[in-house]
């Protein structure tokens, strides 16, 4: 069982931004359609930025602005599936019998992202990059939890994915449009408290539809307790009063 606050959010999906669009969506949940749209990410020098992939900028934009310019804190980058753009180049140069790009291969692994926060930012810190199954999210919980549990005042948490291309159809079913949900989560700050805890699962499968970590974001919204089953694992968040 994990208790903790969270301070402050951010997630971005296409059209779906601020804080105002994101309680509408809540409100009244509608499909996403993604249409490669990205953020600009203008607060990133330009010679840095042309090196940030899709997935980077959307990661980038949530979770900038949840981190103060001199503050030092863990940074918990958690994508199921990664750099899936970069990956298909990487295999489609290599079908046409092309040279590798070793800038490509060099941001297509799965800490690039938060190797790219950590030299942007200047952390100094720690970073983590976590790949799981569709509960992914809920093991980056339990990294930043472990931060924390180590003396860290707040931490960074990140969950994004992109849209994979058309060859991936049929192998990857969960992402049906980019997105990314930040959060700033803490053992004693003064966001809304939340206990994630985790139990057996009996047979309860994941509901369908949005991400599971926009599910949360509608949770958030409504201060609505939550299930996440995944295989023999069900976890359940709950806000504490």
């Amino acid at each position: 069982m994990i208790d903790l606050h969270i301070d402050a959010w951010r997630a971005w999906a296409p059209g779906v931004d601020a804080p105002a669009d994101w309680a509408a969506w809540a409100a009244d949940p509608h499909p996403i359609v993604d249409r490669g749209e990205q953020p600009a990410c203008d607060f990133v020098p330009a010679m840095q930025r042309r090196r940030l992939s899709r997935l980077a900028r959307i990661v980038m934009h949530a979770a900038w602005p949840l981190c103060g310019g001199d503050e030092q804190l863990p940074f918990v980058f958690a994508s199921r599936h990664g750099e899936t753009t970069h990956t298909f180049a990487m295999l489609d140069e290599i079908g046409r019998e092309a040279p590798l790009s070793p800038t490509r291969f060099g941001l297509s692994v799965h800490n690039a992202i938060a190797g790219q926060w950590s030299i942007l930012r200047g952390q100094r810190g720690e970073s983590v990059a976590i790949a799981g199954e569709a509960d992914t999210f809920e093991h980056a919980i339990v990294e930043a939890a472990a931060l924390l549990g180590e003396g860290a005042s707040a931490a960074i948490v990140v969950v994004a994915e992109e849209l994979p291309a058309e060859a991936y159809d049929g192998w990857i079913d969960d992402v049906p449009f980019s997105y990314t949900l930040a959060l700033r989560v803490s053992l004693a700050g003064g966001g809304p408290r939340w206990r994630l805890s985790l139990g057996e699962n009996t047979g309860a499968t994941p509901a369908a539809g949005e991400p599971h970590a926009l599910r949360f974001v509608r949770a958030l919204h409504h201060g609505a307790t939550l299930d996440h089953p995944w295989k023999t694992r069900r976890w359940t968040w709950q806000p504490i009063a």
